[in-house]
């Protein structure tokens, strides 16, 4: 470990909390305000888009009209990315006459894009057209990031809106959300980030692949394509699907440290911004800060344990005499352990999945960081919208047991939290493991499940339980010995993303809609405060013995094992 290595986490961490305020007001005035920014640009756009699809902008929804809309819409945007797939031969922007996807990758690659997942199991560069990559999945990208923010808004306003004289229950409108988070916030951010990247030599054409020849004289094509537009939606919406195999390893994706940065920066800012946004909307920031604090204890706390991992040399090459200066298998050289370290934390504390170095060659412990991040329900400022709603279900939690502490009927911003706002909560807290151990279980005892794997014993069943882990948690990254692309892994993937995005979201709005109706109650000399260090400090301990107690037996079997045996001159 070095001192540039600890600064670059640092850094990294002073930039994004510089930001979070600033952005954070900039998403409050979007969606909570009674003008938006740039009206007499942005807003007869806005008009127009709305007026065309039927939408008034002051007809609100309950949660159940909502959900019905964000369902309607994802189930069209899945069909519609399905048919690009395998019609994609036939379609224009197709110069390398690239052929149809087949069934069961279309769909594992539609129910990814759909979820906000971006798992790939495929190399973008050999397998999907122009036309693919930019109207199906540029066009997903944008999308299930706007969906995750209004998902998160309609939670927030659940536990903020008072009923009022009329009994308001609304939550706002999922059309006006998608809208507004699409026209204001990704959209222009996206066309700054892309320009940006360009500049630093991220390619951006529709440009046949050239053929060209190597100074040892062999001919080699080179992958062109729109990538700059695609990766910056990729990293602000937290998607992670790159447009080459290698992701933001490739340097026409990720082509210096300063882009490795700004790259880093994108999978956060939104998310953390989206803290301060939730403080405004209670009329306390300190509401919104207790978040961000929990959060980011949570964040350098991993992104230590997982550096500390990788600068231990690798037992493999210990074991045939090689000198090495920390575990270098796997990492690209122009960013080393401490930058590779910091996004492989970075990525898989928010839901964005994208990789700069491949996390099968990271130590067992290095490689058990990012999947724990994942299992603690990416709520490590998480994914945009999905980090902010799924920490508020663990808020619920914690003034739940809080209460019971104080024998006191626990409340929430004033609203009580009874047997309804329980089940809601722990429905969203059991979906997440059963679907995850669950299918791991049924992927490590059928052959069709252990036919794909490149490593036997605990680092196989590492292998299948992150791929499960990523599919649920809507993160898309891999450990990259398992062959996914077969028709075993496209389905059970492409069934577990659903899972993890839908049947998730579902108990949140349900959850959002019984508090909106609540009448808030005046805090009295027995109610737990929510905007304290005590608060932090209990809302991180129910993240981790909830993902702890659930996991810790699969962990067990799998990297700690691993990590015992390669002490031991074992290795798998």
């Amino acid at each position: 470990m070095t001192l540039i290595g600890w600064l670059q986490t640092l850094l990294f961490f002073a930039l994004v909390l510089a930001l979070t305020k600033p952005v954070g007001l900039y998403l409050f005035r979007v969606f909570e305000a009674d003008t938006q920014p740039l009206p007499r640009v942005l807003g007869p756009i806005e008009r127009a888009l709305l007026r065309l699809c039927g939408v008034r902008r002051d007809q609100e929804q309950t949660w159940g009209q909502y959900t019905a809309a964000l369902l309607a819409f994802s189930a069209v945007g899945l069909v519609v990315l399905y048919a690009l797939q395998r019609l994609q031969h036939m379609l224009p922007l197709n110069p390398q006459g690239l052929p149809a996807v087949g069934p069961a990758l279309a769909f594992n690659t539609a129910a990814s894009f759909v979820a906000n997942t971006n798992w790939q199991s495929y190399a973008g560069e050999s397998t999907l057209s122009y036309a693919t990559q930019m109207l199906g999945l540029t066009w997903q990208n944008f999308v299930s990031a706007a969906t995750g923010l209004g998902v998160a808004l309609a939670l927030a306003r659940g536990l903020t809106r008072r009923p009022g004289p009329e009994g308001r229950k609304t939550l706002g409108n999922f059309w006006v959300d998608l809208m507004r988070g699409t026209l204001y916030v990704l959209l222009p951010l996206s066309f700054l980030v892309a320009l940006f990247f360009v500049s630093q030599g991220v390619l951006q054409n529709l440009a046949p692949y050239p053929e060209h020849t190597t100074v040892e004289g062999v001919k080699q094509t080179l992958a062109f394509g729109p990538v700059a537009s695609q990766e910056a939606i990729k990293m602000l919406g937290t998607n992670g699907g790159g447009f080459f195999n290698a992701n933001s390893a490739h340097p026409f994706e990720n082509p210096t440290p300063l882009t490795n940065l700004v790259q880093l920066l994108l999978i956060f800012v939104l998310p953390a911004g989206l803290t301060y946004t939730y403080g405004k909307m209670t009329g306390d920031t300190r509401q919104g800060w207790v978040l961000f604090s929990a959060m980011s204890v949570l964040f350098l706390l991993g992104a230590a344990a997982s550096y500390a991992a990788e600068v231990q040399p690798n037992p493999a090459l210990t074991a045939a005499n090689v000198v090495q200066d920390g575990n270098l298998e796997g990492k690209e050289t122009r960013f080393g352990v401490a930058a590779s370290t910091l996004f492989a934390t970075v990525t898989t504390d928010a839901s964005c999945g994208a990789v700069n170095s491949m996390h099968d060659s990271f130590t067992a412990l290095g490689g058990l960081v990012p999947m724990v991040n994942m299992q603690l329900g990416e709520v490590i400022f998480g994914g945009v919208g999905a980090g902010l709603y799924g920490i508020l279900v663990m808020a619920v939690l914690a003034v739940f047991i809080a209460g019971l502490m104080v024998g006191r009927t626990p409340e929430f911003l004033g609203k009580k939290i009874e047997a309804r706002e329980m089940t809601l909560a722990m429905l969203y807290v059991l979906v997440f493991p059963l679907a995850i151990l669950g299918l791991s279980a049924v992927g490590a005892v059928l052959p069709q499940g252990t036919s794909s794997l490149n490593n036997a014993g605990p680092h196989g069943l590492s292998e299948i339980l992150y791929a499960f882990t990523s599919g649920v948690a809507n993160n898309g990254s891999a450990f990259a010995g398992l062959n996914a692309n077969t028709p075993f892994w496209n389905l059970s993937l492409g069934v577990s993303m659903l899972a993890g995005r839908f049947l998730m979201m579902v108990p949140v709005l349900a959850l959002a809609g019984s508090l909106v109706g609540k009448k808030a109650v005046a805090p009295g000399p027995g109610t737990f405060p929510t905007h304290g260090v005590l608060f932090t400090g209990l809302l991180v301990s129910i993240v981790v013995v909830v993902g702890a107690l659930t996991f810790f037996p699969a962990l067990s079997l799998g990297p700690i094992v691993e990590h015992f045996l390669g002490a031991a001159g074992k290795v798998f």
